[in-house]
């Protein structure tokens, strides 16, 4: 990965307008040095197209690299020097002469010198680069395209022993082959690279059924950088060749126009099969189209992507789409096992069984994994080399030729993004095995590195959210949750993560300390460091001073001396992740990283945020969630570039009673952040409530402790909050009336709305709530049936009862077009529920709970042909006996439901019971009911007891 060193420009434009006056005679030598990195650039973003580099290329791009970050380094100190200077000058109220100062600060850190002497060995890179060229010479080495198509179209020949898993994808396949329309039809396989999509796709081209089925096929791997007329041209050959006919003899000289009637006229009276393999341009099938011609004879044309734009894109014909899944459990072990143990029969010694099943468990169900692993294990013999190969494979897939073919196809996916995406997708990999990421914090960290480019129009969020989207369609990064088209979490494959530990060591972009399997990056040298451990002790600190970005993870047993201690050594800080760190006391250390961006102490045991904390003018989130911290300081005023504050203290013991839900207090003056986006959450009072009166930019509010006298002033505030799309409001008590009816006109954007607090009525305005996408009524104990405000509501996606309604009674009777996820809690008077058919089209999930005088289930549940999930928690045995096998006189209501949970209390905690098939699958749950999501604001989605 070329280093385009846009951030480092940026940087150095900066300093030059803002700090003109301290530069002093190094201001020239600055803007030379910004001249020559914006020369460099193309040069580098040209090697970044073009892949893997040839050596003098990787020395040079190297290099540049370790350039652009020392001019980096050197402007930060600059800064940070700045910064103390100033803020001693103003302690002591002295400032200094104008020209004696910058005079006296470049000689004293010798910053001046070393610049020059960076100017002096950007010159001589650049010379260098022209005195011995960094052109690649063609084939001077094989590509790892050659690899990919050799990879591929090896899989014709492999035999069925070979072979595991996929069974019931090839007969899908075989169905979409051989029957249906007589349209030309194509036919998408999608998945990450290495999941066997081309191995599925060749067992069934080379079946006989399919053979018999059609005249003529062909087989195409599509290049990255295709020509159309050579895939016209190896279409001819193949065509002629397998009806043994003499390919033309003007072949290669064929125009354009010449090639596509040649396909036409061979292709239009006969039934084809065509396979594009490996398809990675969009454009492909229009490209492609005006030579396959459509006249029904029950033509296919099968696609293998792993990309998901690609196999989603209208082909203007039929089409259908198979996405590849992980291999089961049973399926690769069974292949790991015949690839890693040939020597004993195909069977895993008992003694290595262990550290087997770790390795497959590394694989995540990926085939090409799979095989590529086995293959390397199978020369091990002894615990000792297995346990020391395990532990140091990212240095395997780097420079083991037997994990080339593994490598090389991954990186395909990876030497495709564009550079900024690759800095994201390396990013990825500093959260331990199997993290799910928080698509919002991990777009707050992109923002914070610097990593996301602005764009007229959209937001910085929206940007991250467009680059999640892409990695996830490039299958590089897995979507947890799905929510409204945009994935609530995010997963790294376990071999990709490898793959991007390896390069991000190559190019010193980040490092993991993971005292698990004794893994010691080099920190001297690494912007980002991340440690995996509880009782890990790094002792370099001295050379750490380098680090932009620290994650702690797994800390729990980590002694808060040795984080200090750290911290200290950390002062050019871009990101400090300290989530969930032993620390009760706020380390003073943090107040002098002027250059912080991102602080995150959520679920820390700190009491007390210090005064200083405004010294971080940089400042864009802050995230101090589930510590002890009751009330914010004054200082908090001075974060102008404050985007994100997110500060509640849920208490997850206590979901069920109304004061589990607790905000932060805040200090006067709150609308001086007028660059706050989210705000979560705030203690109301009245100066408070007038304050964010001003703070039009929020886009997430969450509200504690309203009264009624603040009813005017806060739906005032709402209603000039046009960007406002997650609204969370809570009542001071649980017997106090929520009143909201002076809002007239909600923000029109509004997609998530929770009320916490006793309602008279739904109020007038929800009719109004277009955009709305999920709902959560909290304690609303309303005796007027609310259905009626809510079901016309055209996108409402998830709705949450809880201990809303106080009646015995509650039917649906029409709309709820869009519901997918319905939830209904503790309302203690109901008796029944009834729906109607024709309601709630498209719910997925029902969820009940404590619904103690509830006897059966809803009425008209068999007419919710969708649902996949019923879960029942803490419901009345009577009600759970209707739904048994094999004699519940309730279970042809529910018979459909693929997953049906009950889910009760014991003596020793919560236990599950799947009724679906009638077998206990758990006996007693680790996690207490009510435990936290995850997320660090009030997700009304996430809320516990609402899953």
């Amino acid at each position: 990965m070329a280093v385009v060193p846009e951030a480092v420009i940026t940087k150095i434009i900066s300093v030059l307008e803002t700090e003109a006056a301290l530069l002093g005679g190094v201001a020239d030598d600055l803007q030379d040095i910004m001249r020559e990195l914006e020369t460099m650039r193309p040069f580098l973003e040209d090697c970044d197209r073009r892949g893997p580099l040839a050596e003098r290329e990787k020395s040079w791009v190297a290099e540049v690299r370790d350039l652009a970050y020392d001019v980096e380094d050197i402007i930060d100190e600059y800064m940070y020097s700045v910064n103390r200077r100033r803020g001693r000058e103003k302690i002591v109220q002295h400032i200094r002469n104008a020209i004696s100062f910058p005079k006296d600060l470049w000689a004293r850190h010798g910053i001046a010198t070393r610049i020059r002497k960076i100017k002096s060995r950007i010159n001589d890179a650049s010379e260098r680069r022209l005195r011995y060229g960094t052109e690649r010479v063609e084939g001077s080495r094989s590509s790892p395209t050659d690899h990919r198509v050799l990879l591929g179209e090896s899989a014709l020949f492999l035999k069925d022993d070979d072979l595991v898993g996929f069974k019931d994808e090839h007969q899908m396949l075989l169905r979409w082959l051989t029957t249906g329309e007589l349209q030309r039809t194509t036919i998408s396989v999608v998945g990450m690279g290495g999941s066997g999509k081309t191995t599925l796709i060749a067992k069934t081209y080379n079946c006989e059924i399919v053979k018999r089925h059609f005249e003529c096929s062909a087989w195409i791997t599509v290049s990255q950088t295709y020509s159309i007329e050579d895939l016209f041209r190896s279409l001819i050959r193949q065509f002629y060749e397998a009806a043994n006919q003499a390919v033309p003899l003007d072949l290669i000289t064929m125009s354009y126009r010449q090639l596509v009637e040649k396909l036409v006229n061979y292709l239009e009276s006969r039934k084809y099969v065509v396979v594009l393999d490996d398809v990675w341009d969009t454009e492909l099938w229009n490209n492609i189209k005006v030579a396959l011609p459509n006249s029904q004879h029950g033509c296919r044309v099968l696609i293998t992507t792993r990309m998901d734009d690609i196999a989603a894109k209208s082909f203007e014909v039929g089409s259908n789409v198979q996405h590849i899944k992980p291999m089961e459990k049973n399926e690769a072990w069974t292949l790991f096992c015949a690839k890693a143990f040939p020597w004993n029969t195909r069977r895993c010694p008992q003694e290595l069984e262990d550290l087997a099943k770790d390795v497959v468990k590394k694989c995540q169900g990926l085939p090409l994994a799979v095989v590529s692993l086995g293959g390397l294990f199978s020369t091990k013999r002894s615990q000792v080399e297995w346990k020391t190969t395990y532990n140091s494979l990212n240095w395997e897939l780097s420079n083991n030729s037997m994990l080339q073919p593994v490598k090389s196809i991954l990186l395909l996916s990876y030497n495709d993004l564009p550079y900024r995406l690759k800095h994201c997708f390396l990013y990825c990999c500093l959260f331990p095995e199997d993290y799910a990421i928080v698509r919002e914090r991990l777009a707050r960290l992109w923002m914070a590195e610097g990593f996301i480019e602005k764009v007229r129009g959209l937001t910085p969020e929206e940007v991250a959210d467009r680059y999640l989207m892409d990695l996830i369609q490039r299958s590089l990064l897995q979507a947890v949750e799905i929510h409204d088209g945009l994935p609530g979490k995010c997963k790294m494959h376990d071999m990709l993560r490898e793959l991007a530990l390896s390069k991000s060591e190559e190019e010193k972009f980040c490092a993991i300390y993971d005292e698990r399997i004794g893994a010691r990056p080099e920190v001297g040298v690494t912007r980002r460091l991340s440690i995996h451990a509880s009782r890990a002790e790094i002792k370099s600190v001295e050379a750490m001073t380098q680090l932009r970005s620290f994650l702690l993870f797994g800390s729990e047993a980590i002694n808060p001396t040795i984080i200090n201690n750290l911290l200290s050594g950390f002062k050019l800080l871009r990101v400090l992740d300290l989530g969930g760190a032993p620390i009760e006391t706020f380390p003073d250390h943090i107040v002098t990283m002027f250059n912080l961006r991102y602080l995150n102490l959520e679920g820390t045991q700190i009491k007390k945020l210090p005064e200083s904390i405004g010294k971080l003018h940089n400042l864009e989130s802050l995230d101090i969630s589930e510590t002890q911290v009751e009330a914010l300081p004054n200082g908090i005023v001075n974060l102008k570039n404050l985007r994100y504050l997110l500060s509640n203290r849920y208490n997850s013991q206590m979901f069920f009673e109304f004061g589990g839900l607790r905000g932060t207090q805040f200090p006067q003056k709150l609308s001086n952040l007028n660059k706050l986006q989210v705000l979560a959450s705030i203690e109301a009072n009245s100066i408070v409530v007038k304050e964010i009166r001003s703070m039009t930019q929020l886009v997430e509010l969450e509200i504690w402790n309203i009264e009624g006298s603040h009813e005017e002033d806060l739906c005032f505030a709402i209603q000039n909050m046009p960007l406002l799309r997650y609204l969370a409001v809570k009542t001071a008590k649980e017997d106090q009336i929520l009143r909201l009816d002076a809002l007239k006109s909600p923000p029109p954007f509004l997609e998530k709305l929770g009320l916490f607090g006793k309602l008279e009525n739904i109020p007038q305005w929800f009719t109004s709530l277009l955009n709305l996408r999920e709902l959560a009524l909290y304690w609303s104990r309303l005796t007027n049936d609310p259905l009626s405000h809510l079901e016309a509501l055209p996108n409402l996606r998830r709705l949450h009862l809880i201990k809303a309604y106080e009646e015995l009674h509650l039917e649906f009777e029409n709309g709820f077009r869009s519901l997918e996820s319905l939830g209904i809690y503790n309302c203690d008077n109901l008796q029944s529920i009834m729906i109607d058919k024709g309601v709630m089209p498209r719910l997925k999930k029902l969820v009940i709970r404590s619904c103690r005088m509830l006897k059966e289930v809803p009425s008209g549940l068999k007419y919710l042909t969708k649902v996949q999930e019923l879960r029942l928690i803490n419901l009345s045995e009577e009600l759970i006996k209707r739904i048994e096998e094999p004699s519940g006189v309730d279970r042809s209501n529910v018979h459909h439901i693929p997953k049906i949970l009950h889910r009760y209390k014991t003596s020793s905690g919560w236990s599950t019971r799947n009724l679906s098939s009638f077998v206990d699958t758990t006996a007693n749950s680790q996690r207490q009911e009510g435990s936290g999501g995850g997320n660090s604001k009030v997700e009304i989605s996430s809320m516990p007891g609402t899953n």
